[in-house]
């Protein structure tokens, strides 16, 4: 059987797509290859304006696997801007290399999209993004964006979706059925799972550090603190519930630290951390007994797979993408709409209340969690390629 020669067109290395890439390179069924387009993101540290900090990941992201820095002669480069990569040499440097398929994250940068269009009808063009609907509001703008995203679209054989609400949106921006397959967004789940009583042992250090007891019940919220993720909310949930033993955990900066600290200073269950980097993740998912995400607009939110895959409940919002596929409502923790300050703490007090049933749904969550891994992800993508291009 030949070996297929996948060629791999990305902006920068991320902490979720690394360890795909090296386990995809240890295939003796394909030859991979990675053409980064922010050529700039190879110096190391890059500012986050969602996090107001430069950010510089503390585990391996380009080792295992073959790659290359484009070069990106963006007079502003990024990836905030559909010209945040301009690459004049990026067509000509992947057609040297002979693929016999390009796989294409994201298509609003412009030679991300120069691509698609070009190698369309030579090489298969398999895409990846999660974007969904859920955001969508109606009138011209969206009808005359729908038509536009069904012109891009045409340039895609495969369209690698990551759950049901991307896959509606593939749907309708002119994708067919038969060109979608399921490759589900996933993280290292093998890296936050263990080793896991080393990682309890240091959760336990932490909470008595910031002056949690063991019979406390934690909140936990990590990310960006800005409007999108909405933190606030753990605020509201804080001031609804008039009880002692149980806290919160607020994880990361943003524009509005300084408000949510202000906001919080009287309360003295509310505890806010820095950003933590990767290697200390599975601790401080750990450190809560409760996962929440209450974004207003969050396309799949990965932070909700690793907090599954140390054990947790979780909570949601209807404008988390990820959540149909990842919370069986009240198997694994709930899914609320925004705002929907009751069902949250009644879900928070029942599992106060019933320490079994916080136990209990946190080993569902850390079952169902591992149907999405990178070691599913590559047996689907080296099928796709050997089997069906």
């Amino acid at each position: 059987m030949k070996v297929k020669r996948l060629a791999i067109i990305t902006t920068h290395p991320i902490q979720y797509n690394a360890p795909w890439f090296r386990l995809l390179a240890q295939s003796d069924k394909l030859l991979l290859k990675v053409f980064y387009t922010w050529e700039q993101s190879q110096k190391g540290a890059t500012f986050d304006p969602g996090f107001g900090r430069k950010i510089e990941w503390d585990i391996p992201l380009l080792e295992g696997y073959d790659h290359t820095f484009v070069k990106n002669t963006a007079a502003d480069p990024g990836t905030h801007h559909f010209k945040g990569m301009i690459n004049p040499t990026l067509i000509k440097e992947v057609e040297s290399w002979k693929p016999d398929a390009l796989l294409v994250f994201g298509w609003s940068f412009r030679s991300h999209l120069a691509c698609m269009r070009h190698f369309h009808g030579k090489v298969p063009v398999l895409f990846r993004g999660d974007s969904t609907l859920l955001i969508d509001k109606p009138g011209i703008k969206k009808i005359l964006r729908r038509l536009f995203l069904r012109w891009v679209y045409r340039y895609v054989d495969y369209a690698l979706y990551v759950g049901t609400n991307n896959k509606n949106y593939f749907l309708a921006h002119g994708i067919r059925e038969d060109q979608l397959v399921h490759v589900p967004h996933a993280v290292d789940n093998l890296r936050f799972a263990e080793p896991q009583d080393s990682y309890e042992r240091q959760a336990k250090e932490w909470r008595d550090k910031i002056g949690f007891s063991n019979s406390d019940l934690v909140v936990l919220f990590a990310g960006k603190l800005e409007p999108v993720k909405d933190p606030f909310f753990l605020l509201q949930l804080a001031t609804a519930i008039d009880r002692t033993d149980i806290k919160f955990l607020v994880v990361g900066n943003g524009q509005f630290e300084a408000e949510l600290k202000e906001k919080a200073h009287n309360d003295p269950r509310v505890v806010f951390l820095d950003f933590q980097n990767q290697k200390m993740m599975p601790v401080i998912y750990r450190a809560g007994n409760i996962f929440i995400l209450p974004s207003r607009s969050e396309t799949w939110g990965l932070a909700v797979n690793e907090a599954m895959v140390c054990a947790r409940p979780v909570m949601v919002s209807k404008k988390t993408g990820g959540g149909p596929d990842l919370v069986l409502e009240g198997s694994n923790g709930i899914i609320f709409e925004n705002g929907d300050i009751n069902k949250c703490v009644r879900f928070i007090t029942q599992l106060a209340d019933d320490r079994n049933l916080l136990r209990q749904m946190g080993r569902h969550s850390a079952q169902r969690v591992q149907q999405f891994s990178y070691n599913n992800n590559s047996d689907i993508l080296i099928e796709l390629l050997t089997n069906r291009l």
